[in-house]
């Protein structure tokens, strides 16, 4: 299987600076391609979150280099292997995170949104609020809000349309760097052809709707690397528009 990628990440119109970090890797195997695709959003003061996110991105791309192989290599349940050895990387990172917070004398953490494309599957990790979404006819959701928002919903007690405009709505109940236990939580589905992957941070799709992101970013509309780029831009911008403060970042992938 092939894929095609595009990453876009902007500052925004507020923020000193971009404290998310975005990662795609790929290599060639006997399984046939493989891609590693992960958004990290930092938050901290003193522009730690950037360390935050970064050392989320930098601890995923060392264990896609070094540590895939030899899973792949090994007999067994490829994906419990694979969520248990991020597990253990995610908690590798919380600590050294939490860590270097305490040294430095600031509150500091990163969501975390991985995804694996691997043969015909995909497999996710996901901590706090970015998202990855499978776009076809229309706009699916793969992954699960770790926010009070999303808990009140699950509850009965907010609606959506209430949740998306509470003061509470980026109040996080799991943050790798903040948060003393962490539980990710983990998903796996079949890959499909032709379908876009897309991975976003929360101030990707706060103001613009889901009917925009799907107008710009569906299959029929991606027809080449720069059409991803161009329609990923155009959405950035546009969010900025409408005077969304936070950073922002998109990735998108698809595969054929």
């Amino acid at each position: 299987m092939k894929f095609t990628t595009a990453v876009h990440t902007d500052i925004g119109i507020k923020k000193k600076t971009n404290q998310d970090s975005a990662l795609i890797v790929e290599a060639r195997s006997d399984l046939g391609n493989i891609l590693l695709t992960v958004i990290c959003d930092g938050m901290g003061g003193l522009a730690k979150g950037e360390v935050a996110s970064s050392t989320v991105t930098a601890a995923f791309s060392a264990w896609f280099e070094n540590d895939l192989p030899r899973l792949l290599s090994e007999k067994g349940d490829v994906q419990a292997r694979i969520f248990e050895e991020w597990g253990k990387l995610i908690l590798d990172c919380n600590s050294r995170i939490s860590a270097y917070g305490r040294k430095h004398g600031v509150s500091m953490g990163t969501t975390l949104n991985a995804v694996l494309f691997l043969e015909d599957k995909y497999y996710i990790v996901n901590v706090g609020d970015s998202r990855a979404y499978q776009i076809s006819d229309q706009l699916y959701q793969l992954t699960k809000d770790q926010t009070f928002v999303q808990r009140e919903m699950d509850m009965g007690r907010m609606t959506p349309e209430e949740a998306r405009v509470s003061p509470q709505r980026n109040v996080l109940l799991q943050c790798i760097g903040a948060s003393d236990f962490i539980e990710p939580e983990y998903f796996s589905g079949t890959i499909a052809p032709g379908q876009v992957y897309m991975q976003c941070s929360d101030g990707f799709r706060h103001i613009i709707t889901p009917d925009e992101i799907y107008h710009y970013l569906n299959p029929s509309a991606l027809v080449n690397e720069q059409a991803m780029i161009d329609n990923a831009v155009y959405l950035t911008e546009l969010n900025k528009y409408r005077r969304e403060n936070d950073n922002i970042t998109v990735l998108l992938v698809k595969p054929e």
